[in-house]
């Protein structure tokens, strides 16, 4: 019988490293019916900057942001109208950039620095597993630091 080659384990580390560990698991969720100005009175009251839009399957469709809000304040500002009732899936932004689930938090950081994004959609399996942002990958730097990855 001839010679195994010796298992070469992946390298294993004392603390976590993955977006997963990091990531907000528990979001608020738009779908593309919903009203624009719902959605503007949500993020006041919840402190948050966006979120995920979602279709009647729980797929995600696209990304909604406070920046995807500013074009109907300064559109209805210009036409000389109020904030017209108008529905998430004419502001959302349609080409949504993820991130896998089991990214480490520095190929993250990468990716955050590259693109320019404060938040991302992570996915597992095409399905939306949580969202983290650029101060989340911030926060695990910070409890890393500690750590010695030689």
């Amino acid at each position: 019988m001839g010679r195994r080659a010796k298992e070469v384990s992946k390298k294993e580390y004392d603390a976590p490293i993955l977006v997963e560990d990091y990531m907000t698991k528990k979001l608020i969720t738009y779908s593309p019916d919903d009203s624009i100005l719902d959605v503007m009175e949500s993020f006041a009251k919840n402190h948050i900057s966006g979120g995920p839009v979602l279709d009647d399957n729980g797929f995600l469709v696209g990304i909604i942001s406070e920046a995807d809000c500013m074009k109907e304040i300064s559109e209805s500002r210009y036409f000389n109208q109020p904030i017209l009732d108008k529905s998430v899936e004419k502001f959302m932004t349609n080409k949504v950039e993820t991130i896998p689930h089991d990214m480490s938090i520095f190929d993250a950081a990468g990716q955050f620095h590259n693109n320019g994004r404060r938040r991302l959609p992570v996915m597992k399996d095409g399905l939306l597993v949580g969202q983290i942002s650029r101060k989340d990958i911030v926060v695990a730097a910070l409890k890393l630091t500690s750590h010695n990855y030689q």
